[in-house]
């Protein structure tokens, strides 16, 4: 197995995004800065984005990350719009909406986003319609069908799905990016994510990018952690689609 502890070839750590579970802007900074020699892509979620706003956007892109903007949107197309406007121009790579919201939401989300960014001069970020959460183990085998259909209809950039859900999610939109969060390496606890995969089984599956959290961000030595998993997908080869920006 090659040895990634300084750091990953830009081809996997453009594979991987560090999800930084954080309340507070210094913690999730300091984080980021330790694993950036594995991951080029950070994902803000709920808490962190709640706890400090569009400065960590900033502050992560000034640091060299592409930003995953995990807010998982969803509300009457209306807002949606108003709302991509406003992320849109922020410089983010990704932002996610609920697939459940239908392609009127989704395509509302889409446009919004392309308009705030192109008053800002940006890119474009990437939409990805969020399909099924893989804390979800009952949810009606007919519902991921509907929602990659939906996310492809609103021209979606990508769908977040489990690993278990990616070849279904490509068979139906191949063109579609497949974000897989709920990576678990062998040994790892699932935590609350009842369809979890290895890393590598993500990667074969035909995932795109892969979340990372609580695998690397709760390790007793986290560079190691980063090490293992980056020399692990290595093995697997990262020759897929390139993400987005």
């Amino acid at each position: 197995m090659a040895d990634f502890s300084s750091g990953a070839p830009a081809a996997v750590r453009d594979r991987l995004a560090l999800a930084l579970d954080a309340d507070d802007l210094v913690e999730a900074q300091r984080l980021a800065t330790e694993l950036r020699p594995w991951f080029s892509v950070v994902k803000v979620g709920l808490e962190l984005f709640t706890a400090a706003g569009p400065a960590v956007v900033q502050l992560m892109i000034d640091d060299g990350f592409k930003v995953f903007l995990d807010l998982k949107l969803a509300d009457i197309p209306t807002t949606i719009h108003k709302t991509g406007r406003v992320l849109g121009a922020l410089g983010v790579s990704y932002l996610t909406m609920h697939a459940f919201g239908g392609p009127v939401m989704l395509r509302a989300g889409v446009d919004g986003l392309q308009e705030g960014a192109l008053r800002a001069e940006l890119e474009p970020p990437a939409a990805l319609a969020v399909t099924i959460l893989t804390s979800d183990g009952d949810a009606p085998p007919h519902v991921l069908g509907k929602r990659v259909a939906a996310a492809a209809e609103a021209h979606c950039r990508g769908v977040v799905c489990a690993a278990s859900d990616v070849a279904e999610a490509k068979q139906l939109a191949p063109s579609l990016l497949a974000v897989v969060p709920g990576i678990r390496p062998v040994g790892v606890p699932a935590h609350d994510q009842t369809r979890a995969a290895t890393p590598a089984a993500a990667l074969a599956a035909g995932a795109d990018l892969l979340v990372i959290g609580r695998a690397v961000t709760h390790a007793v030595d986290r560079p190691a952690a980063a090490a293992a998993l980056a020399a692990e997908l290595a093995g697997v080869g990262t020759s897929g689609p390139a993400a987005a920006r």
